[in-house]
């Protein structure tokens, strides 16, 4: 992600931003409109059992309900299978035309 949108450069500052437990440092570099990612259940110790509470439960099915239709379209994207086996192709921007040719093609078989 680093490497992609440099820490420097405000790239999110007008967006609502969704992620995963997997950028968990992302509002410490990007500034961003609003941030919505989901919280994780603190780690059980000997002594305590911690779980998170119903208003938490309740944040992270509401933003899981969100994420479905996303993991939906990209699980739909792979069907073809040229996203699926090893991409050998050196240029970005052919690659980036057959993601967007496979993203409409998904597009194109959803039914409104």
């Amino acid at each position: 992600m680093k490497q992609e949108f440099l820490p420097e450069i405000a790239w999110f500052k007008e967006f609502n931003v969704h992620l995963d437990l997997g950028f968990k440092g992302f509002e410490d570099l990007y500034p961003c409109q609003s941030l919505f990612i989901p919280i994780k259940k603190p780690r059980n110790t000997k002594t305590s059992k911690n779980e998170l509470n119903d208003e938490q439960k309740t944040q992270n099915k509401i933003l899981a309900q969100q994420r479905i239709y996303v993991e939906h379209s990209i699980g739909g994207m792979k069907r073809y299978r040229i996203l699926v086996n090893r991409n050998r192709l050196k240029n970005k921007k052919t690659i980036n035309q057959v993601i967007g040719v496979c993203a409409a093609l998904w597009n194109f078989t959803i039914e409104p």
